[in-house]
């Protein structure tokens, strides 16, 4: 059950504590959600800044503002 807590007064002690260690279950949510929103609008103020900027070309013809893209993960050899 949800229950509406005001941060300014101390929370009952017969209401037990159910968080985890890391936090509870709705702040991994929330969080999760929160990091994919973000990589969404940096994704899409990416391809926004490339595309108002595409016709922007070096002396050779080549176009100025890419997106290098992503790689594959490598394995790096220790020494």
């Amino acid at each position: 059950m949800l229950t509406v807590v005001n941060p300014e007064e101390p929370t009952p002690s017969a209401v037990p504590q159910l968080a985890a260690p890391g936090g509870s279950l709705i702040d991994e949510i929330v969080r999760d959600g929160a990091r994919r929103m973000l990589a969404a609008a940096l994704e899409a103020e990416v391809a926004a800044y490339i595309a108002a900027h595409a016709d922007e070309l070096d002396a050779d013809g080549r176009r100025m503002v890419v997106r290098n893209g992503h790689a594959r993960p490598r394995r790096v050899p220790g020494r």
